[in-house]
């Protein structure tokens, strides 16, 4: 449901922006969405750094991600829509099967806290890997989508007014502590020896979640056909 859901109200934004900026001209929709995504970006790092629950790690993420989306929309060139598209389908791939695959750690485990959970990948190596694979995505590092969508978010930002490059700019630093905090927590569930006794895991069933993954990691590599259809989304939505 994150990765559906949020990417269908998102759409729903994107398309009334295009109402919005008729009706009121583009800069109040640029100033609205950049501020707003600017103040959700430095408080999804803060409870990024102080929450313990790995659920709520990922919903926390969410914000993050969406905060960069928005930007993106406040920038509004056809390569920061684009990019902005890219980053919606690629996020609704890899955060449903962190949920996914989230939910078999909290059925293998018995517990949300990150502080109980240790040695996933030595105590059940596909499930550890999905999970971790997933959040390698999340963190937008290549070869996933995301990775090309963060790039693409930074050069149209940069590429464009003073404004929109400072939005751009402000937006490094809290995007650089959620990278932090969700790389620590993630890197001390997943490593070191596992529990003992372990419990027998039985991961049936991972193999969407790969399937997922890989479909990530195929839109981070090439778009293929995708990129005129990005491109003609982009203008659709207001791209300029």
């Amino acid at each position: 449901m994150s990765g559906v859901l949020l990417s269908v109200a998102f759409a729903a934004i994107l398309r009334y922006r295009v109402i919005a900026d008729a009706a009121l001209g583009p800069g109040f929709t640029r100033v609205l969405l950049a501020g707003i995504a600017l103040l959700t970006l430095t408080f999804a790092a803060g409870l990024l750094l102080a929450q313990r629950d790995y659920k709520r790690i990922l919903a926390y993420s969410s914000m993050e991600h969406m905060s960069l989306i928005a930007l993106a929309t406040a920038i509004g060139s056809p390569l920061a829509l684009s990019a902005a598209l890219l980053h919606i389908a690629g996020h609704g791939l890899a955060k449903s099967a962190a949920f996914c695959a989230s939910g078999r750690i909290l059925h293998l485990t018995g517990t949300v806290r990150i502080g109980r959970v240790r040695g996933l990948l030595a105590q059940a190596p596909s499930l550890g890997g999905v999970f971790g694979f997933a959040v390698v995505a999340l963190l937008a590092l290549p070869p996933f989508s995301l990775f090309a969508s963060e790039l693409g978010i930074v050069r149209a930002g940069l590429a464009a007014g003073t404004g929109r490059a400072w939005a751009t700019s402000a937006a490094v630093p809290p995007a650089l502590v959620a990278f932090a905090a969700l790389t620590a927590r993630t890197a001390r569930m997943l490593l070191g020896p596992a529990p003992a006794p372990a419990p027998a895991p039985s991961n049936p069933g991972i193999w969407p979640l790969c399937a997922g993954l890989v479909a990530c990691a195929a839109l981070g590599t090439t778009t293929g056909p995708l990129t005129d259809l990005l491109q003609a989304a982009a203008q659709a939505i207001g791209g300029h």
